[in-house]
């Protein structure tokens, strides 16, 4: 089964929140694998499978079981597999968790359970409850903007200190403060910060963190690595001017729900079919014409 979560380390610099490209309502496999290969000739270090980009709400499980060992294959040696299986209800998370620990996922991304609203209490309760049963690292997931709650930092520290797996949290609390005090209180542990938002990925990472799950990767993956490695290596003008150019493609991705910009870009870009499962559908005209501009600005498309 590979490390335990005791061991492994977690990844450091661009994890891929990567789309899952639909023809005819089934999951292209074939597209999904070219994609893949693509994002790991461009130096990504993890590929995040069925998370809010990959339109995970929307998979079966048979489908996530299929994309999870097909993304490990690809992987092997070359990047981390992490595997988005966080739904609001704690035993339906745990089943999808073991579910892709079984098909060799590197470690599981969880979301605050949504709809719900568990109080900081219920938060750790859940966490602490899937990491007594999973032997491969969690991911905490924070995006309060979808979930409608939000884990304190104290939280977070807390379930960094307690329990052996939960190793990291993707932070998408638009206020930097939040990472900065989770930072601050886990620091002295083995638990790694990652930005959940590309326009925020300079400045968390200047300030500790140690990647970004990305979503602008699945469209221009060279680019946010060398941003990353940029920072690594302190060379912060090159890192600035690289974050300052892609802005406008971070927002453009942002103007409809996410993944409905971002499928349409790779649309724009030959990579897949602009096809969607409800209840999510195309985005509109006028934000595919803002993607054209913007990807044409950038060199990505002719």
């Amino acid at each position: 089964m590979g490390n335990s979560a005791g061991q492994m380390r977690m990844f450091e610099g661009v994890g891929t929140a990567i789309v899952t490209p639909f023809v005819n309502g089934e999951v292209d496999y074939e597209s999904y694998e070219r994609i893949v290969r693509w994002q790991l000739e461009s130096g990504v270090s993890a590929i995040i499978v069925a998370g809010t980009t990959g339109e995970g709400a929307t998979l079966s499980v048979e489908e996530r079981e299929q994309l999870t060992t097909l993304t490990k294959q690809l992987c092997e040696g070359k990047a981390q597999v992490i595997v988005g299986t966080g739904s609001n209800d704690t035993k339906k998370t745990l089943e999808l968790s073991l579910s892709a620990q079984r098909c060799g996922a590197d470690a599981v991304l969880i979301v605050t359970p949504y709809y719900n609203k568990p109080t900081q209490e219920g938060l750790y309760a859940h966490y602490k409850y899937l990491s007594e049963r999973l032997d491969i690292p969690i991911v905490i997931y924070n995006v309060p903007s979808r979930t409608g709650v939000n884990i304190s930092p104290e939280t977070v520290a807390r379930l960094a200190a307690e329990c052996r797996n939960v190793k990291a949290i993707k932070e998408a609390n638009p206020d930097v403060a939040q990472s900065d005090e989770i930072y601050r209180l886990t620091k002295d542990l083995d638990f790694y910060i990652y930005s959940g938002n590309d326009d925020r990925a300079f400045h968390m990472i200047c300030a500790g963190a140690k990647g970004v799950i990305s979503v602008a990767s699945n469209v221009i993956p060279a680019q946010m690595v060398e941003m990353v490695d940029a920072i690594f290596s302190a060379n912060l003008p090159k890192a600035l001017e690289i974050h300052t150019r892609l802005l406008p493609l971070f927002k453009a991705l942002f103007i409809e729900t996410n993944p409905l910009p971002v499928k349409a870009a790779m649309y724009l870009m030959g990579l897949l079919n602009n096809e969607f499962r409800l209840p999510l559908v195309p985005p509109k005209e006028s934000t595919v014409e803002k993607l054209r501009v913007v990807l044409r600005e950038l060199g990505v498309i002719q």
